[in-house]
């Protein structure tokens, strides 16, 4: 079995996970205990992937909670499923981040993350053959984004050849929870880059207009944007889930969807999406999915894809269908609107495609994009950022924990190099069309970013002048 062990930190991350076990749990035919009262032997085949069978036949997930406060702990505990948790994997400090990065990545957070690494290494080593990590998680926050980015450094230094996953959720433009929420965000951010294989970014403003736009909610509650969230989770692990007719798991979904390791930020989006009044007015049917999951009202990050490019597409498709039908509607979707997909990477739709559809739904998609235009959530926070750090403004709280300036001059020169990151490979395009002239100028092309280009004629002209001196 290909385990997966699932951490959950932080209020958000804690609310998000524990929705999402719920949403998982159903689908095994498992009860609020984590008893077996399903109808089909294929929920049981491969729900060792995120369940431990404990004594009596009960499961139990592979899951860990963690908070800097007790709290949102508590009400897991309360909650519906609080009985399905192992109680040892409750992990939470008493004195809360107070949304600062520094409180959950340096000082807070740093007391408490042997514990955790702990129970990590206790889950890691009951498992047969550990295919990953998947994290829960926002950026706007402090334990999330502070103690999450450190969770994910110590378990890349443990674990260097694990894929790690994270549900990130941004801060979005209309929705701010707290004022620090650039300096959180950016100084996560600078920690995703380097250390996640793939990370789906998720925002409340996205999530906000589905409710109110597509599904007629008035006033949408966090419950129903949690919802939102664990449909699509639990589209994203289907094929890792379930026997189906093409399987994924996440080191070929990392594989397919990352064509440089910078890149790994994915929007998602899950169909059949529709108020509920007006479910019985419509047919569910392949093209009918596929046109809704391509669509940028759907999305659950709040950027345009039709402000940016494809580089990598992958769709999930839960049901009876034909695959054939699938993979003829994904290709004319792909000719239809080619401009919007780069033509220097063929075949950049990877499908797969399960028997098994979610709770009280006859088909339905989930839909990965790595699309170019993700850079707009980051170029927003990199100039909120820079308004409140040119004055300096609440850097106390951070450095009073410990962290120096130039830890955030770091963040944000590597968030503004991410961003010009994606713009070029937007612009760029294939280079067949170039007549050979071009090449000749050119030389081999190679996508070296500007900022490379002019460091390596810098060291060019140093060399030069010392060869002259030599000579000289």
């Amino acid at each position: 079995m290909r385990e997966i062990v699932h951490l959950q930190i932080g209020q958000c991350g804690n609310q998000i996970g524990s929705k999402f076990w719920e949403v998982i749990s159903e689908e095994h035919g498992l009860n609020a205990t984590g008893m077996y009262e399903g109808d089909s032997s294929l929920q049981l085949e491969r729900v060792n992937v995120y369940f431990n069978e404990a004594h009596g036949g009960k499961y139990v997930p592979r899951a860990l909670l963690v908070d800097l406060e007790p709290g949102t702990m508590d009400s897991v505990r309360g909650s519906r499923i609080g009985a399905l948790f192992r109680p040892d994997n409750f992990i939470h400090g008493n004195s809360g981040a107070g949304n600062n990065w520094a409180k959950g990545h340096y000082t807070e957070g740093a007391e408490l993350v042997e514990q955790v690494m702990d129970r990590v290494r206790h889950e890691s080593e009951s498992c047969d053959c550990l295919q990953g990590f998947q994290l829960v998680h926002s950026l706007g926050g402090g334990t999330g984004s502070g103690m999450g980015t450190l969770l994910i450094n110590k378990i890349r230094e443990e674990y260097p050849d694990r894929i790690v996953n994270s549900f990130s959720v941004v801060p979005s433009p209309k929705v701010s929870d707290t004022v620090v929420e650039p300096y959180n965000a950016t100084l996560s951010i600078h920690q995703l880059l380097e250390n996640t294989d793939e990370t789906f970014c998720i925002d409340n403003e996205a999530l906000y207009d589905i409710c109110f736009r597509t599904l007629k909610l008035t006033t949408p509650t966090y419950g129903d944007l949690n919802h939102l969230v664990c449909m699509t989770m639990s589209g994203v692990t289907t094929s890792l889930r379930f026997p189906g007719q093409l399987n994924a798991d996440l080191r070929k979904l990392a594989v397919n969807m990352v064509p440089f390791p910078r890149l790994h930020f994915f929007m998602s989006s899950f169909a059949p999406l529709t108020a509920r009044g007006s479910q019985q007015y419509q047919a569910l049917t392949v093209p009918e999915l596929t046109q809704q999951m391509f669509d940028a009202r759907n999305m659950m990050t709040a950027c345009d894809p039709r402000r940016g490019r494809y580089l990598t597409v992958a769709g999930i498709f839960r049901g009876r269908m034909s695959t054939k039908e699938v993979d003829e509607q994904m290709l004319a979707m792909q000719q239809k609107n080619s401009n919007y997909f780069v033509d220097w990477i063929p075949h950049n739709c990877k499908v797969a495609v399960c028997d098994i559809p979610p709770r009280g739904l006859k088909m339905a998609s989930t839909f990965i994009g790595n699309n170019t235009a993700i850079q707009e959530i980051f170029r927003r926070v990199g100039e909120q950022f820079t308004l409140m750090f040119r004055r300096k403004a609440f850097l106390h709280w951070y450095t009073g924990e410990g962290m120096d300036e130039m830890e955030f001059t770091e963040a944000e020169s590597n968030l503004n190099d991410l961003v010009s990151e994606y713009q070029q490979y937007q612009e760029a395009t294939s280079d067949l069309d170039l007549g050979a002239e071009d090449e000749e100028e050119e030389g081999p092309s190679s996508p070296v970013t500007t900022k490379s280009q002019s460091r390596v004629e810098v060291q060019l002209e140093t060399v030069n002048e010392t060869s002259k001196g030599t000579e000289g």
